[in-house]
This record gives C-alpha cells, sequence and structure tokens, in this order.
C-alpha cells in the first residue's frame, strides 16, 4: 500500500530547522561558525595580498572564500612553525 501523498507540494523547511541542518552538519564535519568583522582596510589588505578580487570585495561569498583561505594559510604556517 502506498502512503504518499499524491499532488501535494513538498514544503521547504523552514530557516530555523534549515539553520540548524547546518549546524549539524558543520559539527559532523568538525567544525565551528564564526562571526568576523572586518575593517575596510582589512578588506583592502585582502585584495592587496591577493586572497580576494578588488571587483569580489562588497560579495560576501568572495568575502567568505577570501577569509577561508587567509586563515587555512596562516594555521598552515602556524603548523609549519612548531
Amino acid at each position: 500500500m502506498n502512503t504518499e501523498a499524491v499532488g501535494v507540494p513538498a514544503r521547504s523547511p523552514s530557516p530555523t530547522a534549515e539553520r540548524m541542518r547546518r549546524h549539524r552538519e558543520r559539527r559532523r564535519k568538525g567544525l565551528r561558525y564564526f562571526r568576523v568583522e572586518l575593517r575596510v582596510t582589512q578588506i583592502d589588505l585582502l585584495v592587496a595580498k591577493g586572497y580576494l578580487e578588488h571587483k569580489e570585495r562588497d560579495d560576501p561569498g568572495a568575502l567568505q572564500r577570501a577569509i577561508d583561505l587567509f586563515i587555512s594559510d596562516a594555521f598552515w604556517t602556524l603548523e609549519r612553525d612548531t
């Protein structure tokens, strides 16, 4: 016997449920989420050092990737020096 509803669209998860799903996924991967405030001068440094393209300085996704790469490089340097 098929108990699936026919013709009823699946509801998308609520924003709260989606946030919790992402939180649990990060925890499974051993990751933590932190919010970071940057000064304009720090964004300028990310551009100057090649982590971010100048035209992408207002793109949140590009900033996230630049910060991730910068932090990864910084931790690699710390690990190498210990």
